[in-house]
């Protein structure tokens, strides 16, 4: 979308060009999160800068909000709500002014998921040291190691791999309801290509990198899907593309998904916040920590479970078909 096309369409046209996916949006980033970025989005497109930068700037709004929420008072907290507000509209705003200008990249969509990743670490050693000389709940012990310990039992174990499926069951559903160009379903073996390269190239040192971490992490939610690597495979092999298959199985796919996409939203950003929001200012930041592990772990489970059952379920379709 060219500045003239920006300059001519109403807000709300902007807003709708804006989006992902109507089904793949969180109602509060449709009413509240993406309006709110994209106000900020066409500030910062007229005055030149580009998503990227609103990404390295959300970064250090995200440091910013976790040191805040080490503290116990009122008055910390509360400014680490705003930051972390802050850093969340940006992280709306990046993505906005890239659809809208043709500026999306798979190098922008990983800085934005490294920006995600920097925010929930500084929150997650924040609240461990927060807790380190506070009573365990009930005891006279303090929480110590053991609450640097579920925190990271919290982030590592918990968070990471329910995020980085959630988004990978989110491009999945865009792929069937969008094809392959409204979709951002990186692969594995595409990234490994592309490490390849570039290690027989020069002065390419932070490019190679790069590849290599989104590389691995295309792996991981390749590893933990394979019902739906081999509906993919069927899917290539029997049709060539996902454009080609019929429209009944990509019906079917997308009517069984959509139910779960809800849960996607739940294992991702805006929910987490909300809980760390309210229990750093009830001064018990460890009750989320205990809902991480547990009931966002079992929702993850669940989810998963319903996604491979349908993908199998297709395979099998197209298999006797």
């Amino acid at each position: 979308m060219t500045d003239t096309n920006i300059e001519n369409k109403s807000f709300k046209e902007l807003l709708r060009a804006s989006l992902k996916s109507d089904e793949t949006e969180e109602w509060l980033d449709i009413h509240f999160n993406r309006p709110v970025g994209l106000f900020f989005a066409l500030m910062w497109h007229r005055l030149g800068v580009k998503p990227n930068a609103i990404t390295i700037m959300s970064i250090f709004l995200g440091i910013g909000a976790g040191y805040m929420f080490y503290f116990t008072d009122l008055t910390h907290n509360l400014f680490g709500i705003f930051l972390m507000m802050m850093a969340d509209f940006c992280d709306s705003t990046d993505g906005q002014l890239a659809r809208l200008t043709n500026q999306r990249s798979m190098k922008g969509r990983c800085l934005d998921g490294f920006a995600g990743n920097v925010w929930f670490f500084a929150i997650y050693l924040a609240i461990a040291l927060r807790l380190w000389n506070q009573p365990v709940p009930g005891m006279i012990e303090q929480w110590g190691i053991w609450g640097l310990a579920l925190a990271a039992l919290a982030s590592l174990l918990s968070h990471s791999p329910q995020t980085s499926l959630s988004d990978y069951y989110r491009q999945i559903h865009l792929y069937f309801l969008k094809g392959k160009d409204g979709s951002e379903l990186d692969s594995y073996a595409e990234e490994r290509r592309i490490v390849e390269e570039l290690r027989e190239k020069k002065d390419v040192f932070w490019d190679w990198a790069f590849h290599i971490n989104y590389r691995n992490y295309c792996k991981s939610q390749e590893h933990r899907t394979p019902a739906f690597q081999r509906l993919h495979a069927k899917i290539k092999n029997r049709y060539g593309s996902i454009e080609a298959l019929p429209l009944t199985i990509r019906e079917e796919f997308l009517r069984n998904s959509r139910p779960l996409i809800p849960l996607t939203n739940l294992l991702t950003l805006n929910s987490r916040l909300i809980i760390i929001y309210i229990t750093c200012l009830l001064n018990c930041p460890w009750v989320y920590l205990l809902v991480e592990i547990t009931i966002y772990n079992l929702i993850y489970i669940y989810m998963h479970k319903r996604h491979e059952a349908l993908c199998e379920r297709l395979s099998a379709e197209i298999q006797n078909s």
